[in-house]
């Protein structure tokens, strides 16, 4: 069913908390004296982005996030866009009472549990992106994105990937929004047909070069179409989404049971060195005649976003996924506990295009101790779509009990 009459300002499902620094007159989530704080010590998520382009978004935000400041003030520390998260959207419906007004009223309209988590995430990232107006705004439109994903179970089919990625922008009409499509075989053609509509894609679940390759050539033919309909390219923005601590733990993995000789050394280094190759085929694919021709109408290239930037090997420094690549015209998505990290102890430096030639020899090596890093990269894309699957599952099963 359509819910035809519901409030969707997000003033009225979603107010400040009182005590927060939303909850002040004439403040946009942020005090005086923290303005003044950090306009004299730059933070270091600020530094990230002045000193080297490189810009830090938050991975995961809550109602809770909007309406007691937490999200402002990330903002004003120097986070300059956010991803919707269903796992974390599910904690705050299970452990907090942030949904149950807008719940009650949606349960009285008799709504399916799907289409009231498509009421409750479009309030949240109507609220986010007004958050992160400003920055989209000063940045003219290059960050402040708010980036949500099309329902993980249209993975394997593209006609309903298009339409749903489609409703999104429709349901959630704003300039900084970006909707997320899984970089799966059937995601690939629906990425090129929605960039080709003149629509703004995060492309999500990367892990292998091959697929890189197949979704920079889907944006750069959607662009090529939408320019010879007579669309305005400088209008569209895309971002291609690396996972790297899961490629590590993935190979890790597979070499401790293959007892491969070397594995000690050869543990832990793919991701980083697969993301550091992916920079440079960035570098490559953005430039040249084909590039240049684009570039000319106004086109924006498809940005790197480094996803899995939380180690799972507890033995890792914490803000390592950052630190080793950084670079312009990137961006790292960072949980919150590796926002504080960085914030504390992390080392702006650019090292996105250091160790290039080690990067090679790292995946040869792999190659040569039996690690195929296509299958590599099928595997993870698999689970990755499982997983997006569970936790969308998991959403619906809460949203149904807090629904009887």
């Amino acid at each position: 069913m359509t819910i035809d009459h519901a409030p969707t300002s997000a003033d009225i499902w979603i107010r400040p908390v009182p005590g927060s620094p939303s909850d002040q007159p004439g403040t946009d989530g942020s005090t005086d004296d923290r303005e003044a704080e950090t306009a004299a010590r730059p933070t270091r998520l600020q530094q990230l982005f002045v000193e080297q382009g490189h810009s830090p978004w938050l991975d995961g935000f809550s109602r809770g996030d909007l309406a007691d400041g937490t999200l402002s003030r990330l903002v004003t520390d120097g986070i300059r866009g956010v991803t919707a998260n269903p796992t974390t959207f599910t904690r705050a419906m299970e452990g907090s009472a942030e949904y149950d007004e807008q719940l009650a009223w949606l349960t009285s309209t008799a709504c399916s549990a799907e289409e009231a988590y498509g009421e409750l995430l479009a309030i949240d990232t109507i609220a986010a992106c007004a958050a992160l107006q400003p920055v989209h705004r000063t940045s003219n439109g290059l960050d402040g994105f708010v980036s949500v994903e099309v329902a993980p179970r249209f993975a394997s089919n593209t006609g309903r990937t298009i339409a749903a990625a489609r409703e999104l922008h429709r349901r959630i009409d704003q300039t900084n929004l970006l909707v997320k499509v899984p970089a799966t075989a059937q995601g690939v053609p629906a990425i090129k047909r929605l960039v080709a509509e003149g629509r703004s894609i995060n492309v999500t679940l990367l892990f292998s070069l091959t697929r890189y390759d197949d979704v920079i050539e889907a944006y750069l033919s959607g662009l090529e179409t939408y320019i010879s309909h007579g669309g305005d390219p400088s209008r569209v923005h895309g971002f291609a989404s690396f996972f790297v601590a899961r490629v590590d733990a993935e190979i890790d993995q597979r070499l401790q049971q293959r007892g491969a000789s070397g594995a000690g050394v050869l543990c832990g280094g793919a991701g980083i060195a697969q993301a550091k190759l992916a920079y440079q085929m960035f570098n490559e694919r953005f430039s040249g005649g084909r590039w240049e021709r684009l570039a000319r109408h106004g086109a924006h290239a498809q940005r790197l976003l480094w996803a899995s930037t939380s180690p799972k090997n507890p033995a890792d420094r914490d803000t390592r996924y950052v630190e080793e690549l950084i670079g312009p015209q990137l961006v790292s998505t960072l949980p919150k506990r590796t926002t504080r990290a960085f914030e504390q102890h992390g080392r702006v430096t650019r090292t996105i295009d250091t160790g290039v030639q080690d990067a090679k020899e790292h995946l040869r090596s792999l190659a040569e101790a039996g690690i195929d890093m296509a299958d590599v990269g099928s595997t993870l894309e698999t689970e990755g779509v499982s997983g997006f699957q569970r936790s969308f599952e998991q959403a619906m099963a809460v949203l149904d009990a807090k629904m009887l």
